[in-house]
């Protein structure tokens, strides 16, 4: 016979009176059992980071002196050295829009550049020098200067 998918008011409340009973049952047995001492709520971690139920016995612990422990980022020295400007190729360059690219010609990278930082006699196949910044998207030229070669 198959079983019913709807059930009326009277199987609803048997089938909670049901459910109250079992979980009155399964607690009456929790409280039979006793109570869990402090001491099996602890758990113990060796140095190698596995759990016991027990303390581990005469392990050598290994003492850190706080003071040599860094909380924080160390201070960025700020070096001697000043960086030498780039030289590179201006590859592209759009005088409307106000922008170009040069190519390094060290590594053959491209660095974008606005025609602000760039004198306005630029264009494109001059050897020009130039120094990087990081911007908003990402590397950038700056304080580009037109070499006579």
């Amino acid at each position: 016979m198959a079983k019913r998918i709807t059930s009326g008011k009277r199987d609803r409340e048997k089938n909670k009176v049901q459910k109250k009973q079992e979980k009155q049952k399964k607690k009456e047995e929790r409280q039979k059992e006793g109570t869990a001492s402090m001491d099996d709520m602890f758990a113990y971690v060796d140095l190698n980071g596995v759990i016991h139920t027990s303390p581990p016995a005469n392990q050598m612990i290994e003492v850190t002196d706080s003071t040599t422990i860094e909380v924080s980022v160390p201070k960025r020295v700020e070096s001697d050295e000043v960086d030498a400007p780039l030289n590179g190729i201006v590859e592209h360059f759009n005088q409307s829009k106000g922008y170009g690219f040069i190519k390094d010609t060290a590594n053959n990278i491209k660095y974008f550049f606005h025609i602000t930082s760039a004198p306005p006699t630029i264009a494109e196949g001059q050897l020009v020098t130039f120094e990087t910044e990081n911007g908003p998207r990402g590397i950038n030229a700056t304080n580009i200067s037109i070499t006579n070669k």
